[in-house]
C-alpha cells in the first residue's frame, strides 16, 4: 500500500492549482455551492427533497465509482415532501467539482463526511446511504463515527476481496476477485499501462466500461440504454488527466488493503439506536449474491434485503429507492424484499 501511495503523492496535482488542468485548457468554473475542509479541499455539494430547516430526516447519499453528485437516487419527490427527507448528496475527493485528495485514505473519506455534515448542520446524528464502491465511506463511518449516525444503508455494496475474514472457498472461482487484483496491481504500479489498456481500441477489453453483460444483469442493461446522460465511464473521459488519477486512487483504497476487517466488526449500535442495511440484486454481476449472503450472517445485526430481478443498478429504481428510505427511516420493511433462500 505504501507503494500505491507514493504512486499517487507523486502524480497528484496540487489543490491549489485552480481551474486549470494538467494541460494547461481552462476547465469550467465550478457553480455548485462547497464547503472547505480542515485541510483546505473543497467538497461540492447538492440538495434535494424537503428545506433542511423544515426537514424530519438528513440524509447523506454516498455516490459510487465514476458518478457524483449528479448521480440517479429516484426516491419519489412526494415521497421526500410527505416525510420531510432532506437528501445532500456531494462530489467525493476528485469527483465532479471537488478538490481532489492525495492523502486519501479510509479514514479521510469518513472524515470528509462528518465535516461536511458539520460545516452544513446536519445536527449530532444523520443518516448515510452508500451505493456500491461509495460503500466502502459508510464502512469506514461505521468503524470511525458511529456516534454521528442515526442509520446507514449499504446499497449493492462492493466487497474488497483482500478482507480477512472473507472464506477462500467463496471466491476462489470467483472471476471477480482475480480481474480486481489485477487492475489494483496495475493501478499501483503500472498505471500508465492501465490507462492506456482502458482506453485503448485495438483489443477487446474486460472492463465493465464497455458495458459488457458479463458484468450487467438485463435489468442493468435496460437502465444503461434507456437512461440518458448515465455518467458510466467512458474511454474519453479516462483519457483526461485527472479523471483517470482520481478514479484511479479510489480505487486503490477501495480494492486495496483497510485499516480494519468490516466482518469482523462488533454492533456498533447495541441497544439499536440506529440500524444498518445492505440492499442486494438478486441478478447482480457485479457483486454476487452469494457474498452478500454470506456477509449478512456474519453480521446478524445487519437487516439484509434482496431484490429479485434487479442487478447492481436499484437506485434507478423508484420502488426501491422508496422502499430503502422507508425501510432505513421508518424500519418498514416490504416482505418484496425478503430473501428466498437461506444459503
Amino acid at each position: 500500500m505504501r507503494g500505491c501511495l507514493r504512486i499517487y503523492h507523486q502524480t497528484q496535482p496540487s489543490p491549489s492549482e485552480g481551474t486549470e488542468s494538467t494541460s494547461g485548457v481552462q476547465v469550467q468554473p465550478v457553480v455548485s455551492p462547497r464547503i472547505r475542509l480542515s485541510d483546505g479541499r473543497y467538497l461540492a455539494y447538492a440538495e434535494r427533497g424537503a428545506p433542511k430547516d423544515k426537514s424530519n430526516y438528513r440524509v447523506i447519499i454516498v455516490h459510487g465509482f465514476g458518478s457524483s453528485k449528479e448521480m440517479n437516487f429516484v426516491a419519489p419527490q412526494e415521497l421526500l415532501d410527505q416525510l420531510g427527507i432532506y437528501l445532500l448528496l456531494f462530489d467525493r475527493a476528485g469527483y465532479g467539482e471537488s478538490d481532489p485528495n492525495p492523502k486519501r485514505s479510509m479514514k479521510s473519506e469518513a472524515s470528509d463526511i462528518e465535516e461536511l455534515a458539520d460545516q452544513l448542520q446536519l445536527g449530532s446524528k444523520f443518516y448515510v446511504i452508500g451505493v456500491s464502491v461509495g460503500c466502502y465511506p459508510s464502512w469506514s463511518c461505521l468503524k470511525r463515527i458511529p456516534e454521528r449516525l442515526a442509520g446507514v444503508a449499504l446499497v449493492v455494496p462492493f466487497v474488497n476481496y483482500k478482507w480477512p475474514s472473507l472464506p477462500q472457498r467463496l471466491i476462489k472461482d470467483d472471476y471477480r476477485k482475480n480481474l480486481a487484483l489485477s487492475m489494483l496491481w496495475f493501478a499501483c504500479h503500472t498505471p500508465g499501462l492501465l490507462r492506456w489498456w482502458l482506453t485503448q481500441k485495438l483489443f477487446p477489453s474486460s472492463s465493465v466500461l464497455d458495458r459488457n453483460p458479463t458484468f450487467f444483469s438485463n435489468r442493468d442493461m435496460e437502465v444503461l440504454q434507456n437512461t440518458p446522460g448515465y455518467q458510466l465511464l467512458s474511454r474519453s473521459k479516462l483519457k483526461k488527466h485527472g479523471v483517470f488519477d482520481s478514479i484511479r486512487r479510489d480505487f486503490i483504497v477501495a480494492f486495496g488493503k483497510w485499516d480494519f476487517d468490516p466482518l469482523a466488526l462488533s454492533n456498533p449500535f447495541p441497544q439499536n439506536e440506529s440500524l444498518v442495511h445492505i440492499w442486494q440484486g438478486f441478478e447482480d454481476k457485479v457483486v454476487p449474491v452469494q457474498i452478500q449472503r454470506f456477509v449478512s450472517r456474519k453480521l446478524p445485526w445487519i437487516n439484509y434485503h434482496e431484490v429479485p430481478g434487479s442487478g447492481h443498478f436499484l437506485v434507478y429504481d423508484s420502488a426501491v429507492c422508496e422502499a430503502i428510505l422507508r425501510s432505513l427511516l421508518l424500519g418498514e420493511d416490504s416482505p418484496l424484499y425478503k430473501p428466498q433462500l437461506a444459503s
